[in-house]
């Protein structure tokens, strides 16, 4: 059972919201179905954090939202999607990408994505779903989703998104946090959080000291009134089903449908997020032409 959870708060008033979030298990469980690099896992890892926490945010059952990264660097792009119960999953198109460390001695993420774009997609059930793009600006993904917030939402934020590996190259630690500044903050407060901002270089290192998400809102709130208003379960979750993949199988054309047939052969497809393996013989191939 994943232990992970995200924690809704307000502080001063109202006039912050704070979510945070530990995604050890989730991430992990990432790690072990793509059997991805250090490298990936952490860029993965990241998105899949962020993806938890800004999927808890929407309100509907069947909200989708949808974190997209394109970009030129050798990892290829990650995508992960979150619903609004937190179930998240994700995966990257160069799970074993290698590179070594950054100047920091840290894992290379930005080194991974290069130039790109982030796209965030909410799918509320209007006929148009929302999308916003950016562009990355640094490819560590918390400073692109900082960056996406004030210029695509228009809400001031802040950002941290952290993993940590052990020797094996496990998830050691998995975790980060999304502040949200309201219209009507006062000067003071916001200027309270950014001082207390400077201050934290690492999420990973707050979970090292034993942190859960309630201790490090408190830590970043420090006297600024918390008030926690929710904890929610997240996990690593995929809702593949045969009669799904039939649907997208059954969407691709008539042409190539009929190539498959032709072919004579049982096709075999694979789940991006899971993995799961679904056959289909040329018997039920012939059915989606109907």
């Amino acid at each position: 059972m994943s232990q992970d959870y995200i924690v809704r708060a307000t502080a001063a008033n109202h006039q912050l919201r704070v979510f945070a979030v530990t995604s050890r298990d989730l991430v992990e469980e990432a790690r072990k179905i793509h059997n991805t690099s250090p490298v990936a896992t952490a860029a993965l890892g990241r998105l899949l954090t962020a993806g938890s926490m800004m999927g808890s945010m929407m309100k509907g059952d069947n909200d989708i939202l949808t974190l997209q990264i394109q970009c030129g660097g050798p990892i290829g792009g990650l995508t992960v999607t979150s619903d609004s119960k937190a179930n998240v999953k994700g995966y990257v198109k160069q799970p074993m990408v290698l590179l070594p460390p950054n100047a920091k001695g840290k894992l290379d993420v930005a080194g991974a994505l290069g130039p790109g774009f982030l796209n965030v997609i909410r799918d509320i059930g209007m006929k148009e779903p929302y999308n916003g793009q950016t562009h990355l600006v640094s490819g560590e993904i918390a400073e692109d989703l900082t960056y996406y917030y004030a210029t695509s939402e228009q809400v001031p934020s802040s950002v941290g998104l952290g993993v940590l590996l052990d020797k094996e190259n496990h998830v050691r630690q998995a975790g980060g946090f999304i502040i949200q500044v309201m219209p009507y903050a006062e000067e003071s407060v916001i200027s309270a959080v950014e001082k207390s901002l400077e201050h934290i270089h690492s999420v990973t290192d707050l979970m090292e000291q034993g942190m859960t998400p309630e201790d490090m809102i408190q830590f970043i709130m420090g006297d600024l009134d918390v008030e926690i208003l929710e904890r929610i379960p997240t996990q690593y979750s995929c809702n593949c089903s045969k009669e799904r993949v039939a649907k997208a199988v059954a969407s691709v054309g008539k042409k190539d449908l009929q190539e498959m047939i032709a072919d004579g052969e049982t096709i075999e497809v694979n789940c991006d997020f899971c993995g799961s393996h679904y056959y289909f013989t040329t018997e039920e191939l012939k059915g989606f032409l109907k």
